[in-house]
């Protein structure tokens, strides 16, 4: 028994250091993102550390309607692109909006020709597939027609012949004597 009692007691420690390790995985994953931005601070610098980057002087402690509280030259003084963005005018604004519609709408004039040009292909195609069937239609409908015609010949000259071997001595098998043709004048 002292055996199993062993067992027993090393199964319990690793489950018990599992779960430690588990609860100090969680607690890591929680509260990791908060302390690392603790440490390191606003700046993307560890606190106390002296970067190369200087500290913005922005005003921006009203959170509502930004624009009308805080002056944008002071936050984007040192941004070339925005400075270079706000000197434009409001004419050159309003150009540069027209035409990048302008390209928006050539572009979508342009695969709508395409969509058309596709559609009248694949129109024609179809069109070219219902003259076929209806060539075709056409012409089975001549053959029935020319069959049924034939056929009537056909009957007539059967019945022509049946009287003239009839008319020899010809019984059919209608006759109760059976099938026989005996021509005349030949016994």
């Amino acid at each position: 028994m002292a055996q199993q009692t062993g067992k027993g007691w090393c199964s319990m420690f690793l489950i018990r250091v599992a779960m430690l390790a588990l609860a100090l995985g969680f607690s890591v994953y929680s509260l990791g993102p908060s302390l690392y931005w603790h440490f390191v601070g606003e700046e993307g610098a560890l606190v106390g550390w002296s970067g190369a980057c200087q500290p913005c002087f922005c005003d921006c402690t009203h959170s509502s309607d930004l624009l009308t509280t805080m002056p944008i030259s002071d936050c984007i003084k040192d941004d070339p692109q925005m400075q270079k963005e706000l000197d434009k005018s409001q004419i050159q604004l309003l150009k540069e909006e027209l035409k990048l519609q302008e390209e928006v709408n050539k572009e979508a004039q342009q695969r709508a020709e395409l969509a058309y040009l596709d559609a009248k292909k694949i129109s024609s195609q179809y069109q070219k597939e219902a003259e076929k069937c209806n060539t075709g239609m056409e012409t089975s409908e001549e053959a029935r027609e020319r069959a049924e015609a034939e056929l009537v010949v056909e009957r007539k000259r059967t019945v022509l012949w049946e009287r003239r071997a009839r008319a020899m001595g010809w019984k059919g098998k209608d006759d109760p004597e059976g099938v026989s043709w005996k021509p005349i004048g030949k016994s």
